[in-house]
């Protein structure tokens, strides 16, 4: 009796992962994601902190959708304005998608949202000038650089 329940559990979990395995997806490196923001980020705001954003527009792979238009995306800033003494441009990059409630990983390209103006003072120095804010409802587009499997 025994056996059969441990043979009947070893295979539940073999069509588990089969299941698994059929519905998984691969993003390709080099694909685009457009997002929207849906937080506000500001030039000031500090390094390491994450933002969310929504995918823009679907994202297809060989013909098949694979992330909705919609889909939850999380971002983080990887330089600002914050620290006075390593005044950097804005610049984000995307962290992870939810897929089927859970946080996916992705490694893209940064992106940095215009750039406020400069005085030649601030320009010789390195410093810029004036707070950049990025308002929600602001697009992105980011290049996935490692191949995203879920």
């Amino acid at each position: 009796m025994k056996r059969n329940k441990f043979i009947g559990f070893i295979a539940t979990c073999c069509a588990y992962f089969v299941a698994s395995a059929l519905n998984a997806a691969t993003i390709p490196a080099g694909t685009t994601l457009t997002v929207s923001t849906v937080s506000l980020i500001s030039s000031q705001t500090v390094v390491g902190r994450s933002f969310e954003a929504k995918i823009a527009r679907d994202v297809s792979v060989k013909g098949n959708v694979v992330l909705k238009a919609g889909t939850k995306a999380f971002g983080k800033i990887t330089s600002s304005r914050a620290n006075p003494r390593k005044s950097e441009p804005l610049s984000v990059e995307l962290a992870s998608v939810s897929v089927n409630g859970r946080n996916v990983p992705v490694k893209t390209s940064s992106f940095q949202p215009g750039s406020p103006p400069r005085t030649a003072r601030q320009a010789r120095y390195g410093h810029t000038g004036g707070t950049l804010v990025v308002n929600p409802g602001t697009r992105m587009q980011f290049q996935i650089l490692q191949a995203v499997t879920f």
